[in-house]
C-alpha cells in the first residue's frame, strides 16, 4: 500500500502531489506568520477603527439628541415667557383701561359739577338782571303814576306792592 501511496497509480504521480502537498503546506506556514498576522493585525486595526467610528456616532446622535430636547425645552420656556408677558400686557393695558375710565368719569363729575356751579352763577346774574328790570319797571311805572298824580296812598300801596312781587320771585 505504500507502493501505492507513493507510486503511480494509473497515471497519477502521488511524489509529487506529496511533494506539492508539503510545499503547499510550508507556504501556508509562511502565509501565516508573514502575511496572515499582518494582514490580521490591519483587519483588527481596521475592526477597532470602524467600532470606534459607531461608538462615536452613537455618542454624537446622543448629544444631538440631547441638544434637541434641550432646545425644545427652551422653545417651550420661552414660548411660556412670551405668553406670561402677554398676559401681564393684557393686564396692565386692562387696568390702564380702568384708570382711564375712572380719570374720565371724575373729569366728567368735575365738569358737571363746575357747570351747575355756572348755571347756579347764571341763574342768581339772572335774577340780579330781573330786580334791576323790576326796579326800572318800578321807576318808570312810578313815574307814569305820578304824573297821573296819585294819593300818597296809592303810591304807597304800589311801591308794597312791586316790593312784595320781587321778594316773591326771588
Amino acid at each position: 500500500m505504500l507502493v501505492l501511496i507513493l507510486g503511480q497509480v494509473e497515471g497519477v504521480a502521488w511524489g509529487n502531489v506529496a511533494y506539492q502537498l508539503v510545499i503547499f503546506l510550508i507556504l501556508l506556514l509562511l502565509l501565516r506568520k508573514f502575511a496572515f498576522g499582518p494582514l490580521m493585525g490591519i483587519m483588527k486595526k481596521r475592526e477597532e477603527y470602524i467600532s470606534n467610528e459607531i461608538l462615536s456616532a452613537e455618542k454624537s446622535n446622543a448629544e444631538a439628541k440631547k441638544l434637541a430636547e434641550e432646545q425644545r425645552e427652551l422653545l417651550k420656556q420661552s414660548r411660556q415667557e412670551i405668553q406670561v408677558m402677554m398676559d401681564n400686557a393684557r393686564k396692565s393695558a386692562e387696568d390702564k383701561k380702568e384708570e382711564i375710565i375712572i380719570a374720565a368719569r371724575s373729569e366728567a363729575e368735575r365738569l358737571k359739577e363746575s357747570a351747575k356751579l355756572e348755571i347756579v352763577q347764571e341763574k342768581e346774574q339772572a335774577m340780579t338782571a330781573l330786580r334791576q328790570q323790576v326796579a326800572s319797571l318800578s321807576v318808570l311805572i312810578a313815574s307814569k303814576v305820578i304824573e297821573k298824580e296819585l294819593s300818597e296812598q296809592d303810591q304807597e300801596k304800589l311801591i308794597q306792592d312791586y316790593i312784595k312781587e320781587v321778594g316773591d320771585a326771588q
